[in-house]
């Protein structure tokens, strides 16, 4: 009896639409071929279970085997099989699966049931050129039949001879998909989806070495001979039963610090094993390390709409036939149940996590420098569902290697570091050798300092600031110890403006010049005890030029130059001496050309007193006259100077040659003023020629630390002086 017809479809284009379209990889192929496989090998057993089948089960593997001389993947099984009319129902009506019917006569008996959709079988065309199906229902009496489809709506139904029930697969493995007649290629895609199937799967024969090759054994590769562990009761099982697994998924892993066994039946079903791993940084490595499973079918390893964003960092299995998937059994659909896993999986990990440090805080401390990635990731992703929960069992690590939770930590630093304004003041490392000085200045005036060294330390520390109240976290070395912590008391300084000003120009002639980097000088009374040049960085800007890099809309902090600031401590001998020295020096070189400037400014008054009501044709001669001898005194000053500096300043004279032309006081006044600024860098050099043998004004900076930081905007304090910097486009470097 042969039987032709058309597959009952609405289009002539189904089968393009499922080779290039319904299924996001065509590998998957061999999942759904080997799943249906499965099935009917799961439905044999619930017949036998439920008494409706009274013979011998006899093997029930699924095989796979592979002929690359005929071009032919087959897929094999001992299952329920189909006769003519199961095929005509299910087979040539595109999505009217067995399995829905099959399900609502067995519920309560049926074994783990993989297929929701009839389109599984569809798949086998997305790399086949032609599919036959030899099956034979295991009702007694049923005759074995031929199902052949060359991927057109045509088909053809014959009656074949068959001895035992079940069905053959075979695939006609098209020209453009001929990867799929190589071994390696079936074995890994088997291993792949197959690994934990309840069924086993058998692919060609084990092998061994032998006589200078690899031959087959007359054992049966089974490929899935690893036994999951999720669907067994937690109470069965030891450490040593997690560790194993563990390392059958993921075999070149360390141990892992723990794990969570997820187990719930309402008002979903879901089973899986997740693992805290081993890791310090470099988050993006670790994702894609949990597996997703329906009923034990490898569906994917992105898992992001099941669990929350910063538990992609775990690793492991989850296992539901309840998440919806698509018709490709590829993509999540976005689902309330979908909501209500993730929401689950998060409270389950942190009732894990909180168990943990209750029980055994010490155990949980060992622990703490792995698990903070993973609690910080998830504080900064889920700011309430997470924060809520992490804040009892977050923990904070001082430069001792002391932890306390935030609540303790509060309570040690409050009496200490409460600034004048009711602030709280939390002070941090990055790097305890880096900032070994800064951290122990801070102990010194009896602050604790915390170590934040972790890779996404900079964003908590910026979370914290919103969820703790009145506090503030400042890094060690972005201020003065004096001025990280505002007291009541303050050092005053005792300088003149002048004194500063020469004292921050003896050393910023010292300042390096580097790409991308800005250095300031800042004079400060500090105390006689303090050190006497102190490095900071200043803490917003640093820390949003750190923030550009785990934020979007933030690069450009990124692109600002790196800023320092040297503070110079008026109070410190050494400083004290090198003003001293400063001015002594540089007094007899520069007494001609600041007399010159001070004579010019009692001219300028004058001038401003006679031109008061003048217009411009009634200024004298003599006023006019003025302005050459100021040049001439000027020049005679440049003779000393060299080429660079005498362009500053004729620049500066041209300016104020320009201003007296005209009658604008103030003009003239800011002209002068700038002209006399002109010629502060240039003393130092006029006494080192005058004083070779005298040496540098400044101090060594050649033990600075000049690594990191971050942008500083500019300074209105009269006593701070910004150096130049250079910025190099990477295209001229």
């Amino acid at each position: 009896m042969e039987k032709k017809g058309n597959i009952g479809v609405t289009t002539e284009n189904i089968f393009p639409v499922i080779k290039q379209f319904l299924y996001s990889d065509h590998e998957i192929f061999l999942r759904e071929m080997v799943s249906n496989a499965v099935d009917a090998t799961q439905k044999m057993k619930t017949l036998a279970s439920a008494g409706d089948f009274s013979g011998d089960l006899g093997d029930l593997s699924v095989r796979v085997t592979l002929d690359e001389q005929a071009g032919t993947l087959t897929i094999s099984d001992r299952g329920i099989g189909m006769t003519a009319e199961e095929i005509d129902k299910y087979i040539n009506q595109i999505a009217f699966s067995g399995v829905t019917d099959f399900l609502d006569k067995y519920k309560d008996k049926a074994e783990a049931i993989i297929g929701h959709f009839g389109l599984g079988f569809y798949s086998a065309f997305m790399v086949s050129k032609k599919v036959e199906i030899v099956t034979k229902s295991w009702r007694e009496g049923s005759h074995a039949v031929r199902w052949t489809c060359d991927g057109s709506p045509e088909y053809t139904i014959d009656e074949v001879e068959k001895a035992d029930r079940g069905s053959d697969i075979i695939l006609h493995i098209d020209d453009d998909s001929k990867d799929y007649l190589q071994k390696s290629t079936i074995e890994q895609l088997l291993t792949k989806y197959c690994k934990f199937m309840a069924v086993p799967v058998v692919f060609g024969k084990k092998t061994e070495w032998k006589d200078g090759k690899q031959v087959d054994t007359d054992e049966d590769n089974v490929i899935n001979s690893v036994e999951p562990l999720w669907p067994k009761s937690p109470s069965s099982l030891k450490d040593e039963d997690y560790k194993k697994f563990y390392h059958t998924l993921f075999p070149m892993n360390d141990d892992p610090l723990f794990w969570i066994h997820l187990n719930v039946d309402y008002p979903f079903t879901l089973t899986g094993i997740l693992y805290f791993p081993r890791i310090k940084s470099n988050i993006e490595l670790q994702r894609n390390k949990i597996q997703l499973y329906c009923n034990q079918v490898f569906v994917t390893d992105h898992v992001e709409g099941i669990v929350p964003e910063f538990l992609t960092l775990l690793h492991g299995v989850i296992d539901s036939p309840d998440i919806p998937l698509n018709v490709s059994r590829s993509y999540l659909q976005s689902d309330a149940n979908v909501k209500k896993i993730s929401s689950y999986i998060t409270k389950k990990v942190a009732d894990r996590l909180s168990s943990i440090f209750k029980e055994n805080r010490k155990e949980y401390e060992e622990k703490w420098d792995d698990l903070k990635l993973f609690i910080n990731y998830g504080m900064l992703s889920e700011r309430d569902a997470f924060y809520d929960r992490a804040k009892d069992f977050a923990l904070m690590k001082d430069t001792e290697g002391k932890y306390f939770t935030f609540d303790e930590y509060r309570t040690l630093i409050k009496d200490n570091q409460t600034d004048k304004d009711g602030n709280l003041i939390y002070l941090y490392a990055v790097n305890k050798e880096e900032q070994y000085t800064y951290i122990e200045a801070a102990k010194a005036k009896g602050y604790s300092v915390l170590l934040c060294d972790g890779e996404l330390d900079v964003p908590t520390v910026s979370l914290l600031e919103q969820k703790l109240e009145k506090s503030h976290f400042l890094r060690v070395d972005s201020d003065t110890v004096d001025r990280l912590i505002a007291k009541d008391e303050v050092h005053e300084l005792t300088l003149s403006q002048d004194e500063r000003d020469n004292l921050s120009e003896a050393f910023r002639s010292q300042m390096p010049r580097l790409d991308k980097t800005e250095f300031g000088v800042e004079v400060q009374a500090l105390g006689e005890t303090a050190q006497p040049t102190v490095i900071t960085q200043n803490e917003w800007m640093r820390r949003m030029k750190d923030m550009s890099r785990f934020q979007q809309g933030m690069g450009f902090y990124g692109q600002m130059p790196d800023s320092y600031m040297l503070v110079l401590n008026a109070d410190h001998p050494l400083i004290k001496q090198i003003l001293a020295d400063e001015t002594a020096a540089t007094a007899e070189t520069m007494k001609p050309v600041l007399s010159e400037i001070k004579g010019q400014e009692a001219r300028l008054a004058a001038l401003r007193q006679a031109q008061k009501n003048k217009k411009p044709e009634e200024i004298s001669q003599a006023d006019k006259d003025d302005l050459s001898q100021t040049e001439k005194a000027l020049e005679d000053a440049k003779d000393k100077i060299d080429a660079g500096d005498k362009a500053t300043v004729e620049a500066a004279l041209t300016k104020l040659k320009d201003a007296m032309k005209g009658t604008d006081v103030e003009a003239i006044k800011a002209a002068t003023e700038e002209a006399s600024k002109a010629f502060y860098p240039i003393a130092e050099k006029m006494y080192q020629q005058a004083n070779p043998q005298g040496g540098q004004a400044g101090p060594d900076m050649g033990g600075a630390n000049f690594a990191g930081g971050a942008p500083g905007g500019s300074n209105t304090d009269p006593n701070v002086v910004d150096a130049d910097y250079e910025v190099v486009d990477d295209d001229n470097k």
